[in-house]
């Protein structure tokens, strides 16, 4: 006689409402984060830190914001980039005009700002969609980068638009007296780790409850959504709230962690499209599909970047960043066409096949 599961099964409402109903996801979830705290921080190098996994933390945060408006709520946005220099720029003020302020609190405020700046130019979307959404959030983009430039007070009467971020004093020892300080990639890859998973935490609860169906019935059909008593304007509202909000914490954070030191161009629209590729390829209306898009665009140019090198073809840098482009863009197509749902729904999909293994269905 075969064992075979037929399901995981609820008794208890406590169990029905579990933010990971599956225990395989559970123990997944928990040996991962323990892995991420416990073990990275003593095995990785400081390039990897440098190059690969702050850079991945930060625009998955990003991404989870965007994924937030345009996965959950159905609201297309070509502005991220912008909604991430006001977060970076708010940040930068709040540090150099008010010096005794926490870092942490620096960071939230400049979200609290973006916030600010997502509503405002969110309310075009109560009155149109879809492409024309799109370019009024695009519009959004330029009026940030030329805010940034042209008005001196934002940079401090910076010369030349760029500017840098004060040391990353975390809290200061009540004991001594002496700051704390993330200066070592160590510490910096912890801070926005768990700036990321509190972050994420947040968004996992959000689109389970009652505001993230009130986004995706919006998302699905809003005039549907509004005869069964969804208000379409605070749900697409609190999605750009909540999005921008998101977005400009990782944008402090890129320009304070990754960047150092920065000019406008840092968050121009290229910066908006690459978030976007990362939400469709991860995969739209999903939390991990955020995750896996980052990880996508961080990790898979550095290789393409690196392969010429370890197959040893001797290729110029102007060429091997050409092939990087095309190669790169080849498989954003394939990746559409194979799976339009994203690098989470074959997650998804693989995880069914191996539960179901040996057996074909």
């Amino acid at each position: 006689m075969i064992y075979r599961e037929t399901g995981q099964f609820k008794t208890t409402y406590a169990s029905d409402q579990q933010l990971f109903p599956i225990l395989q996801d559970r123990v997944f979830v928990i040996g991962f984060l323990l892995f991420a705290f416990v073990a990275v921080p003593y095995i990785a190098t400081d390039y990897l830190f440098r190059a690969i996994l702050t850079p991945f933390l930060i625009l998955s945060l990003a991404a989870i914001g965007l994924n937030i408006l345009v996965g959950y709520c159905g609201q297309l946005s070509l502005g991220t980039g912008g909604f991430m220099a006001v977060g970076a720029y708010a940040a930068y003020n709040l540090a150099v005009r008010m010096p005794g302020l926490n870092l942490i609190v620096v960071f939230l405020l400049a979200g609290a700002f973006a916030t600010l700046f997502g509503v405002l130019f969110g309310i075009p979307s109560l009155r149109i969609k879809g492409f024309y959404l799109a370019v009024a959030t695009l519009a959004a983009q330029f009026f940030v980068d030329w805010m940034f430039a042209r008005i001196k007070w934002f940079t401090n009467d910076s010369s030349s638009g760029s500017v840098s971020a004060p040391p990353l004093t975390i809290v200061v020892n009540p004991f001594n007296g002496s700051p704390i300080v993330a200066d070592t990639p160590v510490s910096q890859y912890l801070l926005v780790l768990a700036f990321v998973c509190v972050f994420a935490l947040i968004a996992r609860n959000l689109t389970r409850g009652a505001i993230g169906r009130s986004w995706m019935a919006t998302r699905d059909m809003d005039v549907a959504a509004e005869v069964i008593g969804i208000r379409p304007l605070w749900a697409k509202l609190s999605a750009f709230a909540v999005s921008s909000f998101f977005i400009g914490v990782a944008g402090a954070l890129w320009a304070f962690v990754r960047l150092g030191s920065w000019e406008p161009l840092a968050f121009d629209v290229n910066r908006s499209f690459q978030l976007l590729f990362m939400v469709i390829i991860g995969g739209l209306g999903s939390i991990l599909g955020s995750f896996l898009g980052a990880a996508f665009i961080v990790i898979l140019p550095l290789m393409l970047n690196q392969l010429p090198t370890w197959l040893g073809i001797p290729l110029s840098t102007a060429m091997i960043s050409h092939i990087e482009f095309m190669i790169f863009g080849a498989l954003i197509v394939f990746f559409l066409i194979v799976e339009p749902r994203g690098l989470a729904r074959l997650w998804a999909i693989g995880k069914e096949k191996l539960r179901l293994w040996p057996f074909p269905h």
